[in-house]
């Protein structure tokens, strides 16, 4: 009979104890899995709001002075030697070394109007650009597409009693109202939003800008180098990282990273010593059995393979097993878990194979001692035992 033959009958035969240890291990692999692809998955899913959110690099005008605001109340200020920026110098901002990281560019010119007897602020944008920059704004109607076409904020549109399809004058020029703005409980609920160079000619500010949000936050970006590369392109410019909006969500997240890694220490503690006390009780359960191995000619390297190849086998079973049951275990945990009820779920086929190549690890480490404490069993003891 050969030796694997050997350890599967006797898995057959021992089969309450091979389940006790097998479910052991099954659940230590599960949270293992579990735990990492929850981890994976609220990753990404931070990550894609981080671009949801729009700019994390702020590109303003270089200026010597203070400006006395608190809390979005402005109270004025004094500034002076102002530099403006110039529409062609952003073009370098794409030459930086870490250029591959940024998502969108967005340059704004600013400037305050007369419309129908209101004063309003102007915003000039690129429209295709500022709608990646901000994913989470709702129109109602369509995007302006045409010179002549604007959209409006939803207190801008209420105070002004316009609506999508109206037509409204600015500088003496009539233009039609395209899209409203959803209330989004910022200052762009108040603006009126026009192509880039229309405002800039409507405000005599051709080729100049008043600001510039970048969008380059995700996981492998060096905001910092960044800032200081941007910066060098544009001297004349105050280059500041906007990070607030999302270190509390990262905190968290690096916070959940090091419990997992703390559980998953724990789970491979206990599974290890579910497995070594199991086998250990399977050694001395099987002393006659060894003995009559042994006393036919079987080698203590022959005694020590039949154990392990148990563990082997256990283990390789537990990875599996462990590794689809950690993963429905994310997929249903991952709606409570993420920031999103769509995050979807990482499947990492490092993790997979991962999860069996530990769960065999421990099975067969954990098994060391029990086989080596069965190879040197002395067969005669074990024969006295008949």
């Amino acid at each position: 009979m050969k030796l694997h033959n050997i350890s599967i009958n006797n898995l057959k035969r021992r089969k309450a104890k091979m389940a006790f240890l097998t479910i052991g291990l099954v659940v230590g692999i599960a949270t293992i899995v579990t735990l990492v692809t929850l981890t994976q998955s609220m990753s990404g899913d931070i990550e894609r709001k981080m671009d949801e959110f729009g700019a994390n690099i702020l590109i303003t005008p270089q200026q010597n002075g203070l400006a006395m605001n608190y809390g979005g109340i402005s109270l004025g200020g004094v500034s002076f030697d102002q530099k403006e920026i110039l529409e062609s110098d952003l073009a370098g901002i794409s030459t930086i070394k870490n250029s591959k990281n940024i998502s969108a560019v967005a340059p704004k010119v600013l400037g305050g109007v007369q419309v129908a007897g209101h004063q309003v602020l102007l915003v000039g944008v690129q429209f295709e650009k500022e709608l990646k920059l901000k994913q989470w704004w709702q129109l109602f109607g369509e995007a302006p597409k045409a010179a002549d076409e604007v959209m409006l904020g939803s207190e801008a549109a209420r105070v002004l009693n316009l609506m999508t399809g109206d037509t409204l004058e600015m500088k003496g020029e009539r233009f039609k109202v395209t899209a409203i703005l959803d209330q989004t409980g910022s200052q762009d609920d108040s603006l009126v939003f026009a192509d880039l160079p229309v405002a800039q000619r409507l405000l005599d500010k051709q080729g100049r800008i008043n600001l510039v949000e970048v969008a380059a936050l995700c996981s492998g970006c060096p905001i910092g180098d960044m800032v200081l590369q941007i910066a060098e392109k544009l001297p004349n410019a105050k280059v500041s990282a906007i990070q607030q909006v999302v270190e509390g969500r990262l905190k968290a997240l690096d916070q959940f990273r090091r419990f997992s890694y703390a559980m998953a220490g724990v789970v491979i503690f206990i599974g290890s010593l579910i497995v070594f006390v199991t086998m250990m009780g399977s050694v001395n359960e099987r002393t006659t059995e060894i003995g009559v191995f042994r006393a036919i000619g079987f080698r203590k390297s022959h005694i020590m393979r039949i154990i392990l190849l148990e563990a082997a086998i256990v283990g390789l079973l537990a990875g599996f097993l462990g590794y689809g049951a950690g993963m429905g275990g994310a997929k249903l945990a991952l709606p409570f878990m993420a920031e999103s009820k769509q995050a979807p779920l990482v499947w990492d086929a490092l993790v997979a194979f991962g999860s069996v190549g530990l769960s065999l690890t421990l099975a067969l480490l954990a098994s060391l001692y029990p086989a080596l404490h069965a190879s040197k069993m002395d067969p005669t003891e074990a024969l006295r035992a008949l």
